[in-house]
């Protein structure tokens, strides 16, 4: 039990990559996944290394955080790494415009003779 939660944690953090290169994600998403990084590496902490002997636990936290208001979202990335480039490719083909998916059916000659 305690290695799937650890597993989906995984998956959730590799989907980041493909989570940030999506055009359809919202730029204020974006911007919290950046600034965790940004936290994640600045030498700046919430609680100082002196207090507690080490500083990882606020960034553990905020991460947390940050994974778990996202979870919906970067769940819909999971899917493995060849997949989600060939999805995002399309994404960025039909990028600006209006994609209409319809049923057609064939109209035979006759038929448009009718109507005209």
């Amino acid at each position: 039990m305690k290695f799937k939660a650890f597993f989906t944690l995984i998956r959730r953090i590799k989907a980041i990559k493909y989570f940030l290169r999506d055009p359809s994600v919202s730029k204020i998403k974006k911007f919290i996944i950046i600034f965790g990084i940004i936290y994640l590496v600045s030498p700046i902490d919430l609680i100082p290394a002196p207090v507690l002997g080490f500083s990882i636990i606020d960034d553990l936290t905020l991460w947390g955080i940050i994974l778990a208001y996202l979870s919906s979202e970067l769940d819909k990335y999971e899917v493995s790494s060849k997949n989600m480039a060939d999805i995002l490719k399309e994404k960025k083909k039909f990028k600006g415009k209006t994609v209409i998916e319809s049923e057609g059916r064939e109209v035979k000659d006759s038929e448009e003779d009718n109507k005209q």
